[in-house]
């Protein structure tokens, strides 16, 4: 009952040039009826295309890496330019652009092309992380003039990309229209990065990062995500992603809007203290996120317009999120949008051409005969040239600028700034402050403006503070630059935290975070708590995906305390009325002063509830994150029990102890019960509260091949990319492989001699047509690529019956079905009132759980030798 794709024996006859036999092929099963969707590039030219980018005037930039995720070794990826000349839908010529490895993230700007890659030594072979860098073809030839200019270095893990390869490494860029670089940083995380102006830094974890297009100003600008693969940003600023999932937990995809300065808790808060992180929108099921878009260009249909575009490779789909605003975020309604096998990536064009990716079925370590890039646009679709911005002039620039095309306005910020002039200057504001443009063309001005402008902008975006539509992306603009910050009064974003727009408020926050004047500090605990902030009960696992708008501005005054260093000002409010915020910032404070204070108040409070909620407090800071050193990583499932992964005690740790030993030495039975729970929560491990069973956090242990060989059930204990490293270390037996075979139930659906009757997905010359990889994938993710013809079918049919399986024999009078079990129905054509392909494969997912690496390499070793 093992189904592998004939898509893949489809792919493999392309790339052998043979297209005339079957024709171009068919992009997708789901398309559209207001586009149309044609075949753009083949695997011939774009094989394992991991993501894509396209300048504004139309050319397409194709990173092709043929190292995958998994793959370890170097000279295998590139940078594609692809021109469609003739403007007909079909590439005309492609130009290697530069050789990167790895490429993950490309951003087309102008004459420069940002690139986000793995590193290599070319001593060692060995890769040594990965970088931020930027090309530039000044001379138009189609190839990058020279050697990439790093802009910052070293922003991924080495030691687990040399181990495990970049599943889990820095992914996706995209640029908004503040001018940031957004970084999709996976949760490999990184230590000291460098950007250009030598600041270093270090993120436990994934997030997103991002950082000037000269390489300085790097900073993290939300934390606590998973594997995110890339961002959508909309003209508001808005940043949008849709997470890989997690192995195992019930942790699937989440689709998240990103509010500076957040939290999003993967993995240590993700579970149990799910009270104090920014929760995601929505969790959609199983899946991998990968490529992000927000489009909002004019000539689009309405209905697909101005709305985020996911990637979703796990299922082979792009998603609409429909976005609703909800407060100071929103909530989300998911629509399947354009099916493509193993969507790795999109990007529009300033006329309007979407172009997306397909990895179909290249692997975890990339094909050279897998993978296209296709283009959809509306229907009647017309091209109209975008115009050369390098050579427009200012008064071009700034009709630009006020086009309804998010790509065009960017296009004409960043040349607009790129002339330094006073007159593209004064044309910005300009823009900016004409009330009869569109909301979304004032903001492209503001911000473009206040990059222009400098601190010399600072008199004119107050200005712009008092207009009620614009407040809240002046105030963002006021503090979106910390270098710029000397001169920006905190009194806007004072008065902006009782604006009555609950996103000014957000702003003003956040704002008031990045200024830096702790006596602000007292403002910020005003802010309220709302009854939502309830921690999980004991062992069970909290809303980290349902939205809670009502947590945002708490959480990021929270957020904003912390950046401050308030403590003086915290530790006084606890016995104040703004206590419950207060004891919320304290948790992050590992500082001696806070730990007296807490101390200091409990000692003076008579209020029960308050001291409990102190006792709370000092229990989480008992211990702290370890510094990390980017020697270990907590693997596909993580111990997500919290708060810390790495605990450790600190120099105030003995006091607590001291502190809570003896209130519990006071306490009855009852509260030493509570102790012991507060001490298993937390994870203190102080032996006088007696905690049972405590769980140690280890590292996700390494594969010891002598060990598993006779052990049971490790496949479904696993991760995909955990089987897949493993399968690739064992030869199998091909004699048990057979046996397998028959054992797991495969043979009755498939059939290995030409003799049989043929019955699904046939399997005697397999081998000749997939890599052991590819079969260890198809027998793993059985929906990731259904065989054509092999679809699950639905049908009705009178009296009342119900039958489901794959066709295996169709005529003008009957249907012959197979189910899963292999039993065979015959169906008259007359009898049937209802038939519905369905888009899952008929092979049940989960049917080699219980096989050891060892027999599931024995299943692919046999299956490999079938080349009849």
């Amino acid at each position: 009952m093992i189904k592998f794709s004939l898509s893949l024996i489809y792919s493999l006859v392309l790339f052998l040039g043979l297209k005339s036999f079957f024709g171009e092929p068919k992009t997708t099963s789901f398309d559209p009826p207001e586009l149309t969707i044609t075949p753009f590039a083949g695997p011939d030219v774009t094989p394992s295309p991991a993501c894509l980018a396209v300048a504004a005037s139309g050319e397409v930039f194709v990173g092709v890496d043929m190292i995958g995720s998994l793959g370890k070794d170097p000279n295998k990826g590139r940078i594609l330019k692809l021109i469609d000349k003739d403007n007909d839908g079909k590439m005309d010529q492609h130009i290697e652009f530069a050789m990167v490895d790895n490429p993950r993230g490309i951003i087309a700007q102008g004459d420069k092309v940002f690139v986000l890659h793995t590193t290599f030594s070319k001593e060692t072979g060995k890769a040594t992380g990965m970088d931020l860098v930027v090309f530039e073809d000044k001379d138009g030839d189609g190839k990058a003039d020279g050697p990439a200019k790093p802009l910052i270095e070293h922003i991924s893990n080495a030691k687990y990309i040399q181990e495990r390869g970049t599943d889990h490494a820095t992914n996706g860029i995209r640029m908004g229209i503040d001018g940031w670089i957004y970084i999709a940083v996976g949760d490999f995380g990184f230590h000291d990065a460098v950007d250009r102006s030598g600041k270093k830094m270090t993120m436990l974890g994934g997030g997103i990062v991002r950082v000037r297009p000269d390489g300085t100003e790097m900073e993290v600008y939300t934390h606590g995500t998973r594997n995110v693969y890339d961002v959508a940003i909309d003209p508001y600023m808005n940043v949008f992603t849709r997470e890989n999932t997690n192995d195992g937990g019930g942790w699937n995809v989440r689709f998240s809007h990103h509010i500076q300065s957040g939290e999003y808790g993967y993995p240590v808060l993700f579970q149990h203290f799910t009270d104090e992180i920014l929760p995601a929108l929505v969790d959609v099921g199983g899946g991998s996120g990968t490529g992000a878009l927000y489009m909002s260009e004019p000539n689009w249909p309405e209905k697909y317009n101005n709305v985020p575009m996911m990637a979703d490779w796990g299922r082979s789909m792009l998603y609409i999120h429909r976005v609703t605003a909800d407060g100071p975020t929103f909530t989300q309604k998911e629509e399947e949008f354009i099916k493509l096998p193993q969507i790795t990536d999109l990007d529009v064009d300033g006329s309007g051409r979407l172009y997306l990716a397909a990895w179909d079925g290249a692997g975890y370590s990339g094909s050279p005969s897998k993978g296209y890039v296709v283009r959809a646009v509306p229907n009647n679709f017309t091209y109209k040239a975008f115009p050369n911005v390098a050579k427009a002039s200012v008064k071009q620039l700034t009709e630009l600028l006020k086009s309804g095309s998010a790509v065009g306005r960017l296009s004409a910020s960043q040349e607009l700034i790129a002339r330094a002039s006073k007159q593209a200057t004064a044309a910005a504001l300009k823009v900016a402050s004409d009330k009869k443009l569109p909301l979304e063309v004032r903001v492209a001005g503001i911000f473009t403006y206040a990059q222009a402008a400098g601190v010399d902008g600072i008199p004119a975006l107050l200005a712009f503070v008092k207009e009620d539509s614009v407040r809240e992306f002046a105030l963002k603009a006021l503090a979106d630059r910390k270098n710029n910050l000397q001169n920006v009064p905190t009194e806007p974003f004072l008065a902006g935290l009782k604006d009555a727009s609950p996103r000014v408020q957000a702003i003003s926050v956040i704002g008031l975070g990045r200024l830096g004047h702790t006596e602000t500090a007292s403002a910020l605990l005003q802010t309220k708590v709302p009854a939502s902030f309830v921690q999980p009960a004991k062992d069970v696992e909290g809303p980290h995906a349902t939205p809670n708008s009502a947590i945002v501005l708490p959480h990021l005054a929270v957020q904003a305390l912390i950046n401050l260093k308030a403590v003086d000002a915290t530790v006084a409010a606890i016995n104040g009325e703004n206590s419950t915020i207060a004891l919320w910032t304290l948790r992050y404070m590992h500082d001696q002063k806070a730990v007296d204070g807490l101390i200091n108040a409990y000692q003076k409070s008579s209020d029960d509830k308050l001291k409990k909620q102190i006792l709370i407090t000092l229990a989480r800071l008992y211990k702290k994150e370890d510094v990390y050193d980017a020697s270990w990583w907590w693997g596909t499932r993580p111990d997500s029990h919290g708060p810390y992964y790495k605990g450790v005690v600190w120099v105030a740790s003995p006091a607590i102890e001291n502190f809570l030993k003896g209130e519990w030495e006071k306490a009855d039975a009852n509260g030493k019960k509570f102790f012991t729970d507060l001490d298993e929560r937390n994870r203190m491990d102080i032996a006088a509260f007696g905690v049972e069973d405590k769980v140690a956090t280890v590292e996700e242990p390494k594969v010891d091949l002598e060990k598993i060989k006779n052990q049971k059930g490790q496949v479904g204990k696993s991760s995909i990319e955990d089987v897949l490293l493993a399968i690739n270390s064992l030869d199998g037996d091909a004699v048990k492989g057979k046996a397998l075979f028959t054992r797991q139930g495969c043979i009755a659906c498939h059939s290995i001699s030409k003799g049989e009757k043929m019955k699904g997905p046939f399997m005697g010359q397999i081998g000749s047509i997939m890599n052991r990889e590819q079969i260890a994938e198809s027998i793993l993710k059985p929906n990731a690529s259904i065989s054509q013809g092999f679809a699950t079918v639905m049908i009705s049919a009178k009296g009342d019956k119900t039958y489901m399986g794959f066709i295996t024999e169709e005529t003008a009078v009957k249907v012959v079905m197979r189910n899963v079990a292999g039993e065979v129905f015959t169906i008259k054509a007359s009898d049937i009132l209802s038939r519905k392909e369905m888009d899952s494969s008929m092979m049940p997912a989960g049917l080699a759980n219980s096989l050891s690496y060892e027999e599931l390499a024995s299943l692919v070793t046999f299956l490999s030798q079938q080349k009849k």
